[in-house]
């Protein structure tokens, strides 16, 4: 399933009190409020990054950077090998990437590194460079586990329809009305995993609630229950 949880900033301890005791592997973007959750954590936070964010700095200076379009590249063999294993098991993921990309990642890291050391550390391309080399143990976890995703665009496309909504969403006025948009959003997004027409469902359920549905039944309500 997938939930949404309005937080008022994007301040590091959000996902802190968002995620409570949990203790695992958290697949995220490079944001750094979650590399500084994970060393509060220590060993019970992994982080898994995303290669479609490493991909998209060095997309950018393609046109103009041989190294650039060398290093996309090398990813693009990664998502080649992603799109083989897709739909097998994580043991199967796991296998065929230890077999296959785990050259492909070693070889791509010597190749950044000695990049590295011959441009301007101010340049653009450093930065990509830096920017996927520090956040490496991150990117690599995916090897040795196949439940991890080469990326987080499962996730980047669930939330395009809230992010492309924000202005229009700015009448949420308060703390209250963020937290109702989430709960709404939830439920909407979760329609559409189970391939329910969110109009029908909406239309639904709110009839049942005005005809007196009663309230300790409301679960039964819910999306993933639905039969239409």
């Amino acid at each position: 399933m997938v939930a949404y949880v309005y937080a008022a900033d994007r301040k590091a301890e959000r996902p802190d009190t968002h995620l409570g005791d949990f203790a695992g592997i958290l697949q995220v973007d490079g944001y750094g409020g979650y590399t500084a959750l994970a060393k509060r954590r220590g060993q019970q936070l992994s982080l898994a990054f995303c290669w479609s964010h490493v991909r998209r700095k060095f997309y950018d200076l393609a046109a103009s950077s041989p190294v650039a379009t060398e290093i996309l590249r090398r990813i693009a063999m990664l998502y080649a090998i992603e799109d083989e294993v897709r739909g097998y098991s994580a043991e199967q993921r796991r296998i065929q990437r230890v077999e296959c990309s785990r050259i492909i990642v070693a070889d791509l890291r010597l190749y950044l590194d000695a990049r590295l050391r011959q441009i301007s550390a101010k340049s653009k391309l450093a930065e990509a460079i830096r920017y996927a080399t520090t956040r490496w143990d991150g990117l690599v976890r995916f090897i040795d586990d196949g439940r991890i995703e080469l990326d987080t665009n499962t996730v980047e496309r669930s939330i395009r329809p809230l992010a492309l909504n924000r202005k229009n969403a700015l009448f949420a006025g308060s703390d209250e009305g963020g937290d109702n948009w989430a709960v709404i959003a939830t439920l909407i997004e979760n329609c559409k995993l189970g391939g329910i027409n969110p109009h029908d469902w909406l239309n639904q359920t709110l009839t049942a609630l005005a005809n007196g549905y009663r309230a300790n039944r409301v679960h039964e309500l819910m999306p993933w229950i639905y039969v239409g």
